[in-house]
């Protein structure tokens, strides 16, 4: 019988047998002494303590570990969302810009252009302000009329809404899709038509639908992807996806920015790739068989010494045949002869052949000038009626070159300073046109136009120096009436920069700068100031009046006086023989095609010599 049923029917406090304690209290021999109960107790405790500090332990580490854990996951999750590579695909819609089914993206070499078009029956369109601004300026739509038009050397390419013909000059062409559509006021030209007069590659892809416009050319920097990747919207891990690209594929790289490269795909997207990924980066040349149009010029083989002649009628011109006696060493004179009778485009004209037969006597030119301010129009939105028609710019240029014609001069000199930004469109197209017609009938053709400053852009200056024979700058009134404070009609600093800056746009044998024959007097007060024009033939007499000799102005490279006389200070930077040797300097060393004067009569009698040392 084991010792648990041993227990069981043992009475109540007594001892098992086995091992009992003898006196003394040692065990019997070769045992150990069995414990207490008290002792049976202590052991049970220590036993229970220590099973509780092990558990305890336990759910520490239990604890400790868990929080290390949820640390580690959170640091994961931070660092992933902090560095992670984001799966996020962009809205391209949205990033073209796109609303309607049928809307093209029109993307021109590095420049996303936006919703610029249409894909209409399955001919892909771009949009006119697209194309005018991004790919080729010179197609000009006529929105009044509805129709398209592409100056070409010898005349206009012309297309009607809707129309697979269309007119190259004389001659009547077609294609087997219209070419022009709109919706509302807007236009639309099919890009395989604008291949026709454009140097560019295109391609159009879809979902969303989209063109890739090339029209740069030369060295261009491209690489071969080294793996698949993604183009991401912008530099970044966590920016949106806008395409997939393959190992092999190539693109073109636009730049670099850090550890990124922005690049273009072959399908129209520009975006962002590692750098990393690229491999075999180099340099390609794009060229074209395409053969652009030559317009033509007609060139003097001297330099152009110009006046121009302010004249309003026909006295006017009896009295310009004595100024033209006092002058030396002209070339060319400019009389004041047509202008814009009314908004219909009809022509005004005081053009004189004995005039031009008494110019030729004495070995000069006559290029008419042809002005929008006089005897007739005074507002820009009344020369803005007139060059934004077609059948009225047609009618001007006609009646211009044949008044021209009768009268025998050689050239004509267009003067439109009535040109707001919006008519800049329409304005250079009126130039185009009367470019054509004046080399098709041997009249030289010159444009004048104020110092290059951005608000004045809009008049296209690059464009006139390829369809004009000269572009003419009008150097003077740096400071008007107009004007935040008084200063010099035309300093050295303001005409050494017009000239700079035309030759950025306009090649030198080309450009022209005008010189002024007059100055301004300026009086000052506590209210403000006020200004009068003065001939440079007049002004010593308002200085002798004065009792005041004039200093050099080092800076205006101008002799420059100032006094006071009844509570108002007069200022005048005269314009004399130093001045216009100084601004003469400038026109040789720049090796520019002349001068021009303004004007005939304002000059003093020793200013011909001056201009002619620097114009032989």
């Amino acid at each position: 019988m084991d010792e648990r049923e041993n227990r069981k029917k043992r009475p109540a406090g007594q001892r098992p047998s086995g091992n009992r304690p003898q006196a003394g209290g040692r065990p019997q021999s070769g045992g150990r002494r069995p414990r207490t109960d008290r002792e049976e107790l202590r052991a049970r405790k220590a036993r229970l303590a220590r099973a509780r500090k092990k558990r305890q332990r336990r759910l520490i580490i239990s604890i400790m570990l868990v929080i290390i854990l949820v640390i580690a996951v959170v640091a994961g999750i931070f660092i992933w969302q902090r560095y992670g590579a984001s799966k996020e695909t962009a809205d391209l819609n949205k990033y073209y810009g796109l609303t309607a089914e049928d809307d093209l993206a029109i993307i021109v070499n590095d420049t996303m252009v936006g919703a610029g078009g249409k894909v209409i029956d399955g001919v892909p369109y771009i949009e006119y302000e697209a194309l005018r601004k991004n790919v080729n300026s010179r197609f000009y739509w006529d929105a009044n009329e509805s129709k398209l038009l592409y100056t070409l050397p010898n005349g206009n390419v012309t297309v009607s809404v809707g129309s697979k013909d269309y007119s190259v000059i004389a001659e009547q062409k077609n294609v087997d899709y219209v070419i022009l559509k709109t919706e509302g006021s807007t236009a639309y030209i099919a890009l395989d038509f604008v291949k026709q007069y454009t140097s560019m590659d295109y391609t159009v892809s879809e979902n969303p639908n989209r063109a890739m416009i090339v029209t740069e050319e030369g060295e261009t920097t491209v690489a071969t992807m080294k793996k698949n990747t993604q183009v991401r919207y912008q530099g970044g891990v966590k920016s949106p996806i806008l395409t997939e690209v393959s190992k092999s594929d190539q693109v073109t790289v636009i730049e670099d920015e850090g550890n990124w490269k922005k690049v273009r795909t072959s399908d129209g997207f520009i975006g962002y790739v590692k750098k990393n990924t690229l491999k075999k980066e180099t340099t390609e040349t794009i060229s074209r068989d395409f053969e652009e149009p030559e317009y033509t010029s007609i060139k003097k083989d001297y330099k152009i010494n110009m006046t121009w002649n302010n004249v309003e009628n026909d006295t006017a011109n009896a009295q310009a045949l004595t100024d033209l006696t006092g002058t030396t060493g002209l070339t060319t004179v400019s009389p004041t002869w047509f202008g814009i009778a009314d908004t219909e485009g009809n022509l005004t004209s005081i053009a004189d052949s004995s005039y031009v037969q008494f110019a030729h006597t004495a070995n000069l030119e006559v290029w008419a000038m042809f002005r929008d301010f006089h005897n007739g129009l005074s507002t820009q939105e009344e020369v803005t009626q007139v060059l934004s028609y077609t059948s009225k710019r047609e009618n001007l240029e006609n009646q211009v070159i044949a008044a021209a014609l009768q009268a025998g001069v050689d050239g004509i000199n267009l003067d439109f300073e009535l040109i707001s930004e919006e008519c800049g469109v329409h304005f250079i197209q009126f130039v185009r046109e009367l470019g054509v017609k004046c080399r098709q009938n041997g009249l030289v053709f010159s444009v004048d136009n104020y110092v290059p400053m951005p608000y004045n852009s809009f008049r296209d200056y690059k464009e006139q120096g390829i369809v004009a024979d000269y572009v003419v700058i009008m150097g003077y009134d740096e400071h008007t009436s107009a004007s935040e404070e008084p200063g010099s009609v035309a300093s050295y600093n303001y005409v050494k920069a017009g000239i700079e800056d035309m030759l950025t746009m306009v090649p030198a044998e080309k450009v022209i700068n005008g010189v002024p024959f007059y100055t301004r007097l300026w009086a000052v007060t506590d209210s403000g100031f006020s200004c009068e024009d003065y001939r440079m033939s007049k002004q010593e007499e308002v200085l002798s009046n004065a009792g005041i000799t004039a200093s050099w102005d080092d800076t205006a490279k101008q002799n420059y006086a100032e006094w006071e006389a009844d509570g108002t200070t007069y200022k005048m930077w005269l314009e004399d023989a130093a001045s216009i040797e100084e601004k003469m300097k400038l026109i040789k060393s720049e090796n520019i095609a002349g001068v021009s004067t303004w004007c005939l009569g304002y000059e003093t009698s020793d200013i011909w010599n001056t201009i002619l040392q620097y114009v032989n």
